[in-house]
C-alpha cells in the first residue's frame, strides 16, 4: 500500500540540470535552479564568458561595415 504523499512532496518538480544531467530540484529553495549545483551553474557562466556558447550565424564579410547598410 502506498504512503499518501505530503503537498510538498507531491509539489516536488525535478529537472535535468543542464550541465551535468543529474536530477535537480526545481523550485525557489535552490538558488542555483535550474542547476543542481554552483559547481554547474559557474561552469555554465564560464562557458558563457569564454564564448563557448554561439549562435550560428552568417558573418558579414570582412570588406563590408556593420551594421543597416541604408544608414552608412
Amino acid at each position: 500500500m502506498n504512503k499518501p504523499q505530503s503537498d510538498a512532496a507531491a509539489k516536488l518538480r525535478l529537472v535535468r540540470c543542464p550541465a551535468c544531467g543529474g536530477e535537480s530540484v526545481y523550485s525557489a529553495g535552490n538558488p542555483y535552479r535550474p542547476f543542481c549545483s554552483q559547481r554547474c551553474k559557474n561552469l555554465d557562466l564560464g562557458a558563457w564568458a569564454s564564448e563557448s556558447f554561439r549562435v550560428p550565424g552568417e558573418a558579414p564579410p570582412e570588406d563590408r561595415p556593420f551594421g543597416d547598410p541604408k544608414l552608412q
